[in-house]
């Protein structure tokens, strides 16, 4: 049986009277000055944080499903779906592919490459056309497309594409032949299994001078010819992609995003997002003029304290008994995707980079590798990529 009710001008008075001290209590208790945040709070803060752009209403810009949430794939000796997982759950929904193309120096025109070989001297099975073909259909069936982003790779004192430079104007003519060979035989492969993109070239910095431009544009209808999907090129950050005079010729602009954003170790996350302005406001003013998107093409930070002055730099792997620094690293991420993440020209990205199979006490986990994978990073980049 249901007791009746107690009218409200008999109860009110005394559930006041008990509940008034408690009030009291709290309101007036001493309080405790706020303890520093370690560094492992504050990346673990950084990764559970919301995003900013729901607090701004923005959120029907950053949950475009067209906009690319890619990673930087690391080739191996063998795949399974196991192992491709983890993205699902940082929701990513690109992959970045890279097979290899080998020059003797940065003034030899002749290209080695890895078309057919499983394995050896020249590459790993997962850079080989079967193993990029076999990750790739692993991988469509779970929502993730592949962007097949060739590279050449320059043996010697150099390692860097924007180092080559041919010394002669025949030496160039063998060199676009040469790389014209390389180039459509990805896009045939890029046709046949029908990926979602191809990039073109990556910081070929000497080769997309503006003297070469005739070259370019006659190799890009070739490209079209055997490749009908979408096309980029990945030029450096540092001055490259504003030379480039063929950019109409494409469909997306894409950049190495390695930005300088501070000098300083540690740098707090205003530091860090005021570091990103100058940048963004160049990029705005020249991508206004292109009248093209823009994706990152790769970006990425070593979990080093100095990962914002130079992002570009390889840690060393000598290095790799320093203490990692987990929370610039996590930072880093937090203001690429503040920053970046909500721009209209800004297509998306592809994090560098992601290793198949990492387990959380793996070597590339250890060290300062770029990898975001078991770091606070990781949750970072999920949070924003699940936007």
């Amino acid at each position: 049986m249901t007791p009746p009710l107690v009218p409200a001008q008999r109860w009110w008075p005394w559930a006041l009277a008990a509940v008034l001290p408690l009030l009291l209590f709290f309101w007036f208790r001493p309080r405790q000055a706020a303890a520093p945040a370690d560094t492992a709070h504050e990346a673990q803060t950084l990764a559970e944080a919301p995003s900013p752009f729901a607090e701004r209403g923005r959120g029907a810009v950053v949950s475009d499903s067209t906009r690319l949430r890619g990673v930087s794939w690391v080739g191996g000796d063998s795949i399974t779906a196991a192992e491709l997982e983890p993205l699902l759950k940082d929701h990513v929904s690109w992959l970045a592919q890279t097979p290899f193309g080998w020059q003797a120096s940065a003034t030899e025109p002749a290209i080695r490459s890895n078309f057919g070989r499983p394995s050896g001297r020249f590459g790993l099975w997962g850079e080989s056309d079967a193993g990029i073909a076999y990750t790739a259909r692993l991988a469509r069936p779970k929502g993730i497309r592949t962007l097949l982003k060739p590279h050449l790779w320059v043996r010697g004192r150099s390692s860097w594409p924007g180092d080559i430079n041919m010394t002669s104007a025949a030496d160039w003519n063998a060199w676009f032949a040469g790389y014209t060979a390389f180039i459509l035989h990805y896009a045939a492969l890029a046709e046949a299994e029908h990926f979602e993109g191809l990039c073109i070239g990556t910081e070929l910095q000497h080769a997309t001078e503006p003297a070469h431009e005739k070259a370019w544009r006659g190799l890009i209808k070739q490209i079209r010819r055997v490749y009908h999907g979408p096309l980029t090129y990945a030029a450096n950050w540092s001055g490259e992609y504003e030379q480039i005079k063929f950019w109409d010729a494409l469909d997306y602009v894409g950049i190495q995003a390695y930005f300088p954003l501070s000098t300083q170790p540690n740098p707090p996350l205003d530091s860090l997002l005021r570091g990103w302005q100058p940048h963004l406001q160049k990029l705005a003013q020249w991508q206004k003029k292109i009248k093209k998107p823009i994706v990152f093409t790769e970006v990425g930070y070593k979990t080093t304290p100095d990962a914002a002055a130079k992002p570009w730099e390889w840690p060393q792997r000598l290095a790799a008994a320093a203490p990692a620094d987990e929370a610039t690293q996590a930072r880093c991420y937090e203001a690429l995707f503040r920053a970046c993440w909500g721009l209209p020209w800004l297509k998306g990205m592809f994090i560098w980079k992601w290793y198949p199979s990492l387990q959380p006490d793996g070597s590339a986990r250890r060290h300062a590798d770029f990898t975001p994978q078991h770091k606070p990073a990781e949750a970072v980049l999920a949070r924003w990529y699940g936007q």
